[in-house]
């Protein structure tokens, strides 16, 4: 499944024009990952737990579930909530997707998916992040400070994107959110 939405994504043209930078700051706890079980998300509409391929949850909501569980190491029910979004090839998805696949194993297939999520938006600061970060893991520091040379060059600097990238290259030490 993950290489269809792979190919899928690759095949989609456009280029996002807005920096997608996700959020600085660490997803707070909520009841998605202090209070659910199994994978589900927190409906604050319902005031209650849900599967996320429900349908009953938005894209943004959905995503918030993602990073929280990411942050939280819970990278298969990250991606639940990930398939649930509607748009796969929408860069941040493909980010998060290469992110929790890299985090469950699959480093080719995680920088695959980093691959597109750029090719969608350059501009794309996290996912350059996190593929310096996996190429900071592989020992290609010189793939690594390629990539936070373009964060600084799409704005970046200054974010936790660049921050964490750069402390990754001078401690060997990659971040797990």
């Amino acid at each position: 499944m993950l290489r269809a939405v792979l190919i899928a994504a690759l095949t989609v043209p456009g280029l996002a024009i807005a920096k997608d930078r996700f959020d600085d700051d660490p997803p707070k706890p909520s009841p998605t990952t202090q209070t659910c079980t199994n994978g589900k998300v927190w409906d604050k509409r319902t005031g209650r737990c849900v599967n996320p391929q429900s349908g009953a949850l938005d894209d943004d909501t959905l995503f918030g579930a993602v990073r929280e569980f990411a942050y939280a190491g819970q990278h298969r029910n990250a991606q639940a909530a990930l398939s649930a979004m509607s748009d796969q090839s929408e860069d941040r998805v493909l980010t998060y997707w290469g992110f929790t696949t890299r985090k469950l194993g699959d480093m080719n297939e995680g920088m695959a998916f980093y691959r597109a999520a750029l090719a969608k938006n350059p501009g794309n600061i996290a996912a350059r992040s996190y593929m310096g970060q996996a190429l900071v893991e592989t020992g290609d520091l010189v793939g690594a400070r390629h990539q936070l040379l373009e964060i600084a060059a799409h704005g970046g600097s200054g974010t936790w994107s660049e921050t964490s990238l750069r402390q990754a290259i001078m401690t060997g030490v990659t971040y797990s959110y």
